[in-house]
């Protein structure tokens, strides 16, 4: 019998939290073996239920320990910089919540490391593109079920946004998911990026534009476009229409039962993205669990990290400018041109 893979989690707020239910509770061949946060009370109450995991309030409590096997970040996105590198430099196998890092330049420090280690040890936490429906349209992409894939549109409505999230944070805490969605179901990096801003909802907080439609185009010349609605009310949705030269695909739709009684009729609406995509969070870390457990990564690489931060970059310069913007990227490693490397020697 394989012993399972012993995971780190960094972090246990919302996301770490859900994680360690995840892995403790329905992931195959692996076990919550510490969890670290910088309230240790808070780590502890995430695994007291789990016989044997260990609270630490540093990372390098953990990289000094000889019994982790890999580990997950799920901390805000500005404290994923030194966790990423430092696990690099041990050869640890890391899962790291979108973003990447906040910025381009920190990403793009994040992917020289792993050049200089020879290895692909990050996979970065887009688990849109473990959703059936994503998989489902980038199989008929790839196929041409129905010709050229010609245009994307994309809608991103939540039903509220927390208090101090800016118009910044649309492009990246929601629109970056798009981001990489156009890179997944294209095969290509985005080239030019612009943003529109009409009439915004009297939802929106105060200096808040709601709702943005971002446009985008594709080394190919395919162009996308998504609306971001953040501020939607009625709950949380996802969806994506591909035109084709012989049709059109729509995934993401209302997919809940439909139910006719009493006088009435309808559906109901996801709250949140946890329940959206909990089937595809799930698939993700499964195989991140078992690709890890051969030494590779089973999902986004630090390569898709940085080219999301990129775009998202001109992403926020185009809602400043309202002019178009091109993307700017350094040129691509040969160890992202080929199949994920072994993580560990």
């Amino acid at each position: 019998m394989n012993t399972p893979l012993r995971v780190a989690v960094v972090g246990a707020g919302r996301m770490g939290a859900d994680h360690i239910e995840r892995i403790h509770r329905r992931i195959n061949g692996a076990e919550i073996a510490a969890v670290v946060d910088i309230d240790r009370a808070r780590a502890e109450a995430a695994i007291a239920h789990i016989p044997g995991a260990v609270a630490h309030t540093d990372f390098q409590e953990v990289l000094d320990r000889d019994d982790i096997d890999a580990a997950l970040i799920a901390t805000p996105g500005f404290l994923h910089e030194q966790v990423l590198l430092s696990a690099i430099e041990h050869g640890l196998p890391t899962l790291c919540e979108k973003p990447l890092t906040p910025d381009a330049e920190s990403s793009w420090r994040v992917v020289e490391a792993e050049v200089a280690a020879g290895r692909q040890l990050i996979q970065v936490g887009f688990m849109r593109r473990f959703d059936a429906g994503y998989l489902a349209l980038r199989r008929m992409i790839e196929e041409q079920t129905y010709g050229e894939l010609l245009t994307l549109h994309h809608q991103h409505r939540n039903p509220t946004t927390p208090p101090g999230f800016t118009n910044e944070m649309i492009i990246n805490d929601s629109v970056v998911h798009e981001f990489d969605a156009v890179r997944f179901f294209t095969g290509e990096e985005i080239t030019s990026v612009q943003v529109r801003i009409g009439r915004s909802t009297r939802n929106a907080p105060e200096g808040q534009k709601d709702p943005q439609l971002v446009l985008m185009e594709t080394e190919s010349g395919i162009l996308a476009q998504v609306e971001a609605y953040v501020n939607a009310q009625f709950g949380y949705q996802v969806a994506t229409q591909a035109s084709f030269e012989t049709g059109v695909v729509g995934i993401g739709g209302d997919t809940e039962p439909y139910v006719r009684t009493a006088g009435t009729w309808g559906g109901s609406v996801t709250p949140g993205f946890e329940e959206r995509f909990v089937e595809a969070y799930d698939r993700e870390i499964q195989a991140w669990v078992d690709a890890a457990a051969r030494g590779q990564i089973g999902g986004p690489s630090a390569w898709d990290g940085y080219a999301t931060a990129a775009c998202c970059e001109a992403g926020v310069r185009a809602q400043a400018s309202g002019e178009i913007v091109p993307v700017r990227m350094q040129p691509k490693p040969e160890l992202y041109s080929t199949a994920p490397v072994a993580a560990r020697a």
